[in-house]
Order: C-alpha cells, then structure tokens, then sequence
C-alpha cells in the first residue's frame, strides 16, 4: 500500500511507549521511513498537552494529535487546540460524591496545559513522580471550570473496582467513563472516547479517504481499534482488545510499530 494513503493513529502508554516509556529504536525507524514515503502519524492517548509533549517532541509527530481520550485535538506544532470538549457542570457533584464515599481516593483534573490535584494519595503521588511533572494542588472549588477535558481517579489498582461499581450505580448521567490502566478510571464528556476523537481527527485533517490504522492495549482503545480500517493490538493487550483487532503484534517491549507499518506496506 502507498504510506500516502495511510493514517496511522497510536495508544502512547503500553503500545508504542515500553513499560520503561522508551520507544524502540526499530519503531523510530520505521516510523520515520513511513512519514519520509508520505504516511501520516497521530498519538490517541489519554495523556493531556503536558504528560505527553515528550513524547510528540521526541518523535517530530507534525500530524494533530488525540489527546485526553478523544476529548480534544491538538497541533503541537503550533501549540494548538483544533478542537476540544469540556467536561459537564455534573462532574464536580460526582468528585465530591466519590470524595465522601471513599475518603483516601485521588483525583487529578486534567486542564488545557496543567494538572490540578484536588485529592492527593500515593497513587497520585507516584504517578505526578514517574511523569516528572509538578502538579497545581488547588481546592475543587479554585480549579477553573472552563478548560477541563477530564477527571482521572487515581486508586490501588486491588481497590479501583469498588470506584468502578459506585460511578455506575451514581455518576453515569453526562459522562463517560474508562478504564484507562490498572489504577486510573477516568470520566470524560459524554460521548467521548478515543474512537470519537479519531473521527473528529479525521474529519479536520479531511482525511475521509484515507486508510486508517490504530493501536492500542487497554479498554480505552478498543472502540478505536474496532473501527479503524486495520486495527492492531499489542500481545501484552487486554483479551478484548484483541478481539476487537484485526492483527495482533508484538508486545510493547518489542517494536510493535514496526510491525505495524510492514504489514501495511504488504497490504
């Protein structure tokens, strides 16, 4: 297949990102030998503009991005929104909901460009550590309403399914919610996931025509991956991931990317 046809969109954390949060050397390869034939290469991820930028600098990404699990598109060439949804006015009764109900619970609001804590635990401490990022730490109260894309809970991954079966039981009206790894489950905007932020990619960039590849690993990307032309999931992908993919490749650990992209040069 000609690359310039081609649209390939990637889960950052546990597909392209090893569990170090390095990328392989033969994905950086073969990434660039893609993009230099023509093809165009986007992140998905759940990572906001900061947690991210990293990432997008490392690898020169010049395509808009998915970010916030689809609640928003961002240039980071021209430092950016394209795109964005903000969360509902009944996201903040569901924090304090989930405040009263589990007291050690923590809770990072994800903003335009920074990252309030308005819950603090270790699980947010250790995840602020492994990010290398400085949060804001503000009362619910004193975050500001307009810019927040989504709410990530952070809790003991032996812990987070009794948060899980709380919001579905309380928390449901006006919001998504994702299981994003094994100790964060975020609520997003209604609507919103990572396949609708593909499709709102697409439709900006025109790209209606184009062949569409995604990656993923995790409960977040399997919708993305069920829709997309060719969906691939990683070995070390969830069960139903997989199901949902048409082709599956090595685990992050193992340059997955560039199997990725020699199976579409075959196709």
């Amino acid at each position: 297949m000609d690359f310039k046809d081609v649209l390939i969109v990637t889960d950052l954390d546990g597909t392209l990102l090893d569990d170090n949060k390095n990328i392989a050397d033969a994905d950086i390869r073969a990434i660039n030998e893609f993009r230099e034939k023509g093809g165009h290469f986007a992140a998905a991820t759940g990572r906001g503009v900061a947690m991210a930028k990293r990432i997008i600098d490392e690898l020169d990404i010049r395509t808009p991005c998915v970010i916030f699990n689809g609640a928003a598109v961002y240039d980071f060439k021209a430092d950016k929104f394209l795109w964005h949804s903000d969360m509902p006015e009944t996201a903040d009764k569901y924090i304090r909901m989930l405040e009263k109900e589990f007291p050690d619970i923590g809770v990072e609001i994800l903003h335009e460009k920074e990252v309030y804590v308005t819950d603090n635990n270790q699980t947010v401490v250790e995840h602020m550590a492994f990010e290398k990022l400085t949060p804001v730490y503000r009362k619910l109260e004193d975050v500001p309403k307009e810019g927040r894309f989504k709410v990530l809970i952070a809790y003991p991954p032996e812990k987070i399914h009794k948060v899980i079966e709380f919001t579905q039981e309380h928390c449901k009206e006006g919001v998504n919610w994702v299981h994003s790894s094994p100790m964060y489950y975020e609520m997003l905007p209604e609507g919103i996931s990572k396949a609708s932020g593909v499709r709102k990619l697409v439709e900006i960039l025109g790209f209606q025509d184009k062949f569409v590849a995604a990656a993923g690993d995790y409960g977040n990307d399997r919708a993305m991956i069920a829709e997309a032309d060719l969906g691939a999931a990683v070995d070390n992908a969830l069960d139903s991931v997989k199901e949902a993919a048409d082709i599956i490749v090595s685990d992050n650990n193992h340059a997955p990317m560039s199997e990725i992209i020699e199976h579409i040069r075959r196709l």
